[in-house]
């Protein structure tokens, strides 16, 4: 059994849930300082935060952006997020990480124990933080991005919330975050093609994109 296991043995989701909110809080309260001085964040459509369970989807272009979008939304609204693989086997900080809530995620395979992970988050009803890129997308780069996120959505029934952050960071300075309305994305039938998914994404990604002009 491993050490992830015996401290979870015996315990409810909720009760686990609570206890990742509180390291969500004891992470939050130690960096935001920092983060607030060196990368201060200007947040605009947090009237736009659902609540409950949604599939929160920001465009990626450093590797800060989740905490731009942690920091957005406000300590009111903790998260769960998926990571790479990699930053979570770095020690110490991969096990308190997972303490609050990120989990690691192999895009190199087709990962089943992230994807049973995100889904049993958001049916618990957390919002769940990844980006539908799924890795950094530098200026000029053009990234087809992943069908995670609308396969999360559909699966679950929650809605996709679209997220734009300025590419380019300013010491100093506010640096852009948007909060885009959340929507429910359609299809037919049970469950969506991969042709819908795909139409799904395309969409969630326009969105995200259009959000850039209200700033």
């Amino acid at each position: 059994m491993s050490v992830e296991q015996r401290e979870t043995e015996g315990q409810t989701e909720e009760q686990l849930d609570r206890k990742r909110d509180r390291w969500f809080h004891f992470l939050y309260a130690v960096i935001w300082p920092f983060f607030n001085l060196f990368r201060p964040v200007r947040a605009v459509g947090r009237e736009n935060i659902p609540q409950g369970a949604a599939v929160l989807c920001p465009n990626h272009t450093t590797i800060g952006d989740p905490f731009y979008v942690v920091f957005a939304f406000g300590r009111h609204y903790p998260m769960r997020a998926m990571a790479k693989i990699q930053i979570m086997q770095v020690p110490v900080i991969g096990w308190i990480l997972g303490k609050a809530g990120v989990f690691g995620v192999d895009r190199g395979h087709a990962d089943m124990k992230a994807v049973k992970t995100a889904l049993k988050f958001l049916k618990n009803g957390n919002k769940l933080l990844m980006f539908p890129e799924g890795t950094r997308v530098h200026e000029g780069e053009d990234v087809a991005a992943k069908t995670g996120a609308a396969m999360f959505a559909t699966r679950t029934g929650v809605p996709l919330v679209p997220i734009y952050i300025q590419p380019k960071k300013r010491l100093f300075r506010r640096n852009l975050v948007v909060i885009g309305e959340p929507y429910y994305p359609t299809f037919q039938g049970r469950k969506p093609t991969a042709e819908e998914l795909d139409e799904i994404t395309e969409e969630l990604m326009r969105r995200i994109h259009s959000l850039e002009v209200k700033g």
